[in-house]
């Protein structure tokens, strides 16, 4: 970590979820909306839900998320690439 650094200026394309609509839809949020303010760790992973980053990339972080934490970190976000249908799958659906 690079104390002090700031991310790019960046727009992420996110699914968010209507529920009066019971219907999701693409919401633009910002590497400000995300990050401004906020000590954060972001990590990505090349493919969410293969095999490579679900079963060895993916568990070191989850296990150590608490040590993270403890290091005055604010939040934690994975960004990764995923198709649309990833994006509208049930959990179920994905294991």
């Amino acid at each position: 970590m690079i104390e002090g650094f700031t991310l790019p200026k960046a727009t992420f394309r996110t699914r968010a979820f209507d529920e009066t609509k019971m219907e999701y839809y693409w919401l633009d949020k910002t590497t400000e909306d995300y990050f401004m303010g906020k000590r954060v760790v972001l990590f990505s992973l090349p493919g969410a839900f293969t095999p490579t980053c679900s079963n060895y990339q993916l568990p070191g972080f989850e296990e150590n998320y608490d040590a993270i934490r403890n290091q005055d970190i604010d939040a934690i976000y994975c960004c990764s690439a995923v198709s649309y249908t990833h994006l509208t799958l049930p959990t179920s659906d994905l294991v």
